[in-house]
């Protein structure tokens, strides 16, 4: 079979090396991997008087929403402070016996610690899976080599205090800034009701007037209409949001002046980026963590953004909501990414996120994510059907902080009514530094591909409002998003005359994470399987630097490894393919690779992915398994 008589959505791959029907079957996805749903037909049950009910298969689709994350821990509870070698304040309930601790602790994994190698001392201390690296061998001590801890690096900024997250919890904090600006904005939402609803007073009682015979004079309901006509100013610089940019500065600047007493920053004298022609690493839910992140960087990324917060989690001081704003030192340009339904809880974040303890160069309102449990709130892409609301939030959250906003859209909610060409102009409007349009409908979600015609169309008539920017010294930026697998992907979309200004990737890089260096080169990379293999021994350096080298931080980066296999076994190596450059949304059909390793990875097998991962961290607990968090493999998944 050539690739000229292959089944649409195929991958091209040259026959030598596709498998056998007898082979594919052989590695075929078990039933963890690929689930079907057993549904019991009930016309056929009506139908039918005698026997088992009739069954049918359907394929899995969306995500594994009751399966175990897991979390395997010692069995021995042993205090940590005591094991890391530090002084335990009294009374402690867990246990000080280290003898029986170490007689019953997993065998270390290697004798190399990331931590004592990287920092000089590891915080795990007799915990560790790699202990031997600095336990003297003479008394079982533990060892500090101060020189490399005095010139070691920073492990990652944006630390959150303890003590900061129990006032959140104790709803402690003031939000002084925040609680005007959206005063400010609900009186201004007040005013637009009140006049709407007058307006349809008016229109009625005209209309009734003008119905009655004999009315002439120049009192009455003709009066009353010139005295509305009168307003007409008036309710024009007060009507829906983004239709007036003049009225959106005046209130930014009075919620600025209410709070600091002095004269409002202007566009032009808040903290801008420049970040037009620059790669971009989508936000990704679960895998766009900060070693990933890392991953990224070192091929050659030049913006991250964390995995996506909830507003309302951040609110009330959730711990696990906060640790995903932890930026590492080698992220040059770095944003969060928060959701949210309303006003309030943005605009507080928002305020909150704009500390001085935080080192955070822009902030990312989620406006596109599909997710049923998001969007039947009210949140993510179901704010594209409201943009008066969406107006709201964005300008409040632009008024409390001088640290740049950014959104990210779709093209619209549904596949027959895109309204982002809409909404582009009255983003611009409100003040943010950067919007991001995936070229898929929320209906859509990931199926199909990505519509790049309306994404350039969007671009091509943003320019057109550039220049009515008021003060800003660098004009709102757009980036396009959606099936960038290659390089030729993406100057494709950013070297046209009415491109985008940039292009975010989110599963061409969980595919091939080394896409940022191949668009940097411009060629593509026919990289090994055992340069493949060092980038996930890489991932697992920086997963056990940042959740831990314990049992516990092992398993974890066990557990995201795993994650990021499930994307990333759809790579297909170049030299197996007939045509270049690949699709992302095409489908391979079962094939070897050119050595062992090569078609290991590329199983759809989450055992082989546990297989891989025991590679490089050891053998997985009895009590760890995996099953992907989405039941089709990630070919229709969020990325």
């Amino acid at each position: 079979m050539t690739a000229s008589t292959l089944p649409p959505g195929t991958a091209p791959i040259k026959p030598e090396y596709i498998l056998k029907p007898s082979e594919a079957q052989a590695i075929a996805p078990t039933d963890t991997d690929t689930r079907t749903e057993e549904i019991t037909d009930q016309k056929d049950n009506e139908n039918t008087s005698s026997g088992p009910p009739k069954k049918k298969q359907r394929r899995g689709r969306g995500q594994n929403k009751n399966r175990k994350a897991g979390n395997s821990r010692d069995e021995f509870d042993i205090c940590r402070r005591f094991a890391s070698g530090d002084p335990c304040q009294e009374p402690c309930r867990f246990s000080h016996d280290l003898a029986s601790y170490l007689a019953v602790k997993p065998a270390d994994i290697g004798d190399r610690c990331i931590h004592f190698s990287v920092f000089g001392k590891c915080p795990y201390g007799h915990r560790c899976r790699y202990a031997k690296m600095h336990t003297n061998p003479e008394d079982g001590s533990l060892m500090v080599n101060e020189e490399r801890q005095a010139t070691a690096p920073k492990a990652h900024v944006n630390f959150v205090r303890s003590a900061f997250l129990k006032d959140l919890r104790t709803k402690k904090l003031s939000f002084s800034r925040s609680k005007k600006v959206l005063s400010l904005i609900e009186e201004e939402k007040q005013r637009q009701q009140e006049e709407r609803a007058s307006q349809v007073v008016s229109k009625v009682s005209g209309l009734e007037d003008k119905a009655k015979e004999g009315h002439t004079d120049g009192d009455g309901p003709i009066e009353s209409k010139k005295e509305e006509s009168g307003k007409e100013p008036k309710i024009e610089s007060k009507k829906s949001e983004g239709d007036n940019p003049h009225n959106e500065a005046s209130v930014k600047e009075a919620s600025n002046e209410s709070t600091y007493q002095e004269a409002p920053l202007r566009q032009c004298e808040k903290k801008e980026i420049d970040i037009r022609g620059k790669t971009y690493l989508a936000p990704l839910t679960t895998v766009g963590n900060l070693p990933f992140r890392r991953v990224c960087k070192g091929f050659g990324v030049d913006i991250t953004c964390g995995e996506m917060a909830v507003a309302t989690n951040l609110l009330q001081g959730l711990k696990s909501e906060w640790a995903l704003i932890k930026r590492h030192p080698s992220e040059d340009i770095f944003g969060v990414q928060v959701c949210g339904n309303k006003p309030d809880p943005l605009v507080q974040c928002a305020e909150l996120l704009s500390h001085e303890d935080y080192q955070i160069d822009f902030i990312d309102l989620n406006v596109g994510c599909p997710i049923d449990t998001v969007f039947n709130r009210g949140a993510g892409s179901a704010l594209m059907d409201v943009p008066n609301k969406l107006g709201r939030i964005l300008r409040g959250m632009d008024a409390v902080t001088s640290i740049p906003i950014t959104a990210k859209i779709r093209m619209g909610v549904m596949d027959a009514r895109p309204t982002a060409h809409h909404l582009i102009p009255r983003i611009s409007s409100w003040g943010l530094s950067n919007v991001t349009l995936h070229g898929r409908s929320r209906q859509q979600r990931y199926t199909k591909s990505a519509d790049w015609d309306y994404v350039q169309s969007c671009s091509k008539s943003r320019r057109g409002v550039l220049a009515n920017e008021g003060d800003r010294t660098i004009p709102m930026s757009l980036f396009g998003n959606g099936d960038v697998l290659s390089w030729e992907d993406y100057y494709s979309q950013v070297n046209q005359d009415n491109g985008v200004d940039g292009v975010m990737i989110g599963r061409g890089a969980l595919i091939k994470p080394w896409i940022f260096q191949e668009i940097q080169e411009r060629r593509h990379w026919d990289i090994s399987s055992g340069e493949r293999l060092d980038i996930l021994r890489q991932f697992c350096d920086f997963g056990l630097e940042h959740w831990g080298s314990d049992t516990q931080g092992v398993n974890l980066t066990r557990r995201f490894l795993c994650e990021w296999q499930s994307f990333l076994h759809r790579y297909i190596p170049i030299g197996l393919l007939e045509v270049m450059p690949p699709k992302i949304n095409d489908r391979p059909p079962a094939f070897r690779g050119r050595n062992d390793l090569e078609t290991l990875m590329a199983s759809p097998n989450a055992s082989d992915w546990v297989k891989i991962s025991e590679m490089l961290l050891g053998p997985s607990p009895a009590d760890f398994s995996f099953v992907p968090k989405h039941k089709a493999n990630s070919y229709t998944v969020e990325g």
